[in-house]
């Protein structure tokens, strides 16, 4: 009964983890507006977390500005100057190329937006596994303490 405890208390310490880790994302997630996901509820370890929220918060400001972009390209002429900071210096770029890198830009930045979503959704279905494992214990601890009650 004693290693099923031990069990039961490595299970629990774990799942706090996990717990912590949700407690911090959701706060995370109301102080910086992040959008509200289903998947975006849970997460392993509060460092993971922190690193997975920031990630997302860079990855949508870097989406808000792309966006703010490809909305000053299109209401430009299709003469207009258009140019790029490289290092110190100014290039002159055409504008259906400057369309399109920030069109690419905010294809990746989609795409990563996605993949961080599945990595925490993945971090969910762990969380949910370790909480049906400690009540599984625990169910299995209070079926030995009814049965030693019992035979008393």
């Amino acid at each position: 009964m004693a290693d099923v405890q031990k069990q039961l208390q490595a299970l629990s310490d774990e799942y706090q983890k996990l717990q912590t880790g949700m407690s911090l994302h959701v706060l995370v997630s109301i102080a910086c507006d992040v959008r509200t996901d289903p998947c975006l509820t849970k997460n392993e370890c509060p460092a993971e977390l922190e690193t997975n929220v920031e990630a997302r918060q860079k990855l949508e400001s870097q989406q808000q500005e792309n966006v703010a972009v490809q909305k000053e390209f299109a209401s430009l002429d299709d003469d207009a100057n258009i140019y790029k900071l490289v290092g110190p210096v100014l290039l002159k770029q055409d504008k259906t190329e400057a369309t399109m890198a920030v069109d690419g830009r905010l294809e990746f930045i989609e795409k990563e937006i996605k993949r961080i979503e599945d990595q925490i959704k993945e971090t969910q279905e762990k969380s949910d596994k370790k909480r049906a494992e400690i009540v599984q214990f625990q169910s299995q601890v209070q079926q030995q303490a009814a049965a030693a009650t019992a035979s008393a």
